[in-house]
C-alpha cells in the first residue's frame, strides 16, 4: 500500500519542523524530509515524488527561489510554499509565475494543510492523465495517418493497372463495348485516383517540415497550368507575373495551393461558355507574395462561401465530379506557411480567390 500513497518532500532548515510535520503526516502520506534546498535536490534525484513543500525562510535559498529552480526540471510535482511572514509580493509573483500552486501560513493549521495537500494531488493525478492521454491521442494519430499513406499509396497501383488495361484495350481492340461501360469504369477510377491523391496531399502537409527555397513564379505557374490544360484546351489561360524581387517560400505546399484552385478554375466552367478563361495575377514584394485566380465560370452560391473551406464540403449548385477537399488542403497548407485567403464569388459569373504568401528571403536577411 505504501506505494500507492501520496509521497511528499518537506523541505525547511529548522529540525522542529521537519520532526513535527512528520510525526503529523506519516500515517496518511510517504514523506521525505530535508533541511535545506541543496539536500532537496539530492533527495529528488532519487525520489519521484507527487508534492514538494518548502519553507519561505531558508538560508541561502528560499523557497521560492528554489522553486524557481527545479521548475523546469522538475514540472510535474505540485508545489507549496510555507510562510511564517508575510511578503505578499514575493508570494503573488511566485503564484503568477506558476512557481507554486498554493502557500500555507506558519505554525500551519494540520486540516489546512491536509486539504490543500488532497487538493494538490488530485491536480497532479489530473495532469499526469492529461498528458498519458495526450501521448495517446498522438500516437494514435501518427498511426492512423502512417496507414491513410500507406493504403493511399498501395490503392493507386492496382488502380493504375485498370487504366493501363483500359488503354491497352482501346489500343488493339480486343475489348467491343457498345455501351461505353469501359468509359464509365475509367471515369470512376480517375475520380478514385483524384481522391486518393487528394489524400496524399493531406498526409503530406500535415507531416512535412516546413522547407523554404527560392521560387520563380513564372515557372512554378507554367507547371501547374500545364498540368491542367489537356483537361479544357478551350480555356485561355492569361498570366501574369511581377517579381522584381527574390521570393522565397515551401514549393511543395504553394505548388498544392495553386494546383487545387487552378484545378477548380478549370472544373467549374460553364459548358456554354464560348471564351471560358481563368487568369493568374501574381505580384512579389519584398514581405510577401500576392496572387490572384480568378474564372468566368460557374461560381458559388453566396451562401455556401463560409463553408467551402471544410473538410468534405461540396456545393449543391453543380454537378462537377470532386472530393470536397481540396480547397480544405489549401486552406491548411496556407496555415503551414502563414498565408491567407480571401474569396468573392457571383453565381453563374465565376470566381476570385486571392492569396498572400510571406516572403521568407526577408526573414533570412
Amino acid at each position: 500500500m505504501k506505494n500507492n500513497r501520496i509521497r511528499i518532500l518537506y523541505i525547511d532548515d529548522e529540525v522542529h519542523n521537519l520532526n513535527a510535520f512528520m510525526a503529523s503526516f506519516r500515517r496518511n502520506y510517504e514523506i521525505y524530509i530535508a533541511n535545506s534546498a541543496q539536500e532537496g535536490k539530492q533527495v529528488l534525484k532519487g525520489i519521484d515524488v507527487h508534492i514538494i513543500i518548502a519553507d519561505q525562510k531558508m538560508p541561502t535559498t528560499t523557497g521560492v527561489e528554489f522553486f524557481n529552480e527545479i521548475k523546469n526540471v522538475l514540472p510535474d510535482p505540485i508545489r507549496i510554499l510555507l510562510t511564517g511572514y508575510t511578503d505578499v509580493e514575493d508570494i503573488i509573483d511566485a503564484i503568477n509565475k506558476g512557481h507554486i500552486y498554493s502557500y500555507i501560513k506558519k505554525p500551519w493549521d494540520e486540516q489546512e494543510l491536509h486539504r490543500t495537500i488532497n487538493n494538490a494531488y488530485e491536480i497532479y493525478s489530473a495532469r499526469k492523465q492529461l498528458k498519458e492521454k495526450i501521448v495517446e491521442l498522438e500516437k494514435t494519430n501518427d498511426e492512423l495517418n502512417r496507414f491513410i499513406y500507406s493504403t493511399s499509396h498501395d490503392l493507386r497501383s492496382p488502380l493504375m493497372s485498370v487504366l493501363g488495361i483500359i488503354n491497352l484495350s482501346r489500343l488493339d481492340n480486343s475489348v467491343t463495348d457498345p455501351n461505353g461501360y469501359m468509359n464509365m469504369i475509367e471515369m470512376c477510377v480517375t475520380r478514385l485516383d483524384g481522391f486518393i491523391q487528394k489524400i496524399i496531399e493531406y498526409y503530406r502537409n500535415s507531416r512535412l517540415e516546413l522547407e523554404f527555397e527560392r521560387i520563380d513564379f513564372n515557372n512554378l505557374i507554367k507547371d501547374c497550368t500545364d498540368t491542367f490544360k489537356h483537361q479544357n484546351t478551350a480555356i485561355n489561360f492569361n498570366v501574369e507575373v511581377d517579381q522584381p524581387v527574390e521570393f522565397k517560400g515551401d514549393t511543395f505546399r504553394i505548388s498544392v495551393i495553386l494546383n487545387n484552385l487552378i484545378s477548380n478554375a478549370v472544373k467549374y466552367q460553364k459548358p456554354e461558355e464560348e471564351n471560358p478563361t481563368v487568369n493568374l495575377i501574381v505580384k512579389v514584394e519584398p514581405h510577401k507574395a500576392s496572387i490572384r485566380i480568378e474564372d468566368n465560370g460557374i461560381g458559388i452560391l453566396s451562401e455556401h462561401l463560409n463553408n467551402i473551406f471544410k473538410m468534405f464540403f461540396r456545393s449543391k449548385n453543380n454537378n462537377k465530379p470532386g472530393s470536397g477537399i481540396g480547397l480544405y488542403i489549401v486552406k491548411e497548407a496556407l496555415t503551414k506557411i502563414g498565408g491567407t485567403i480571401t474569396v468573392d464569388s457571383r453565381y453563374g459569373e465565376g470566381t476570385q480567390f486571392e492569396i498572400t504568401i510571406p516572403n521568407r528571403n526577408e526573414f533570412d536577411s
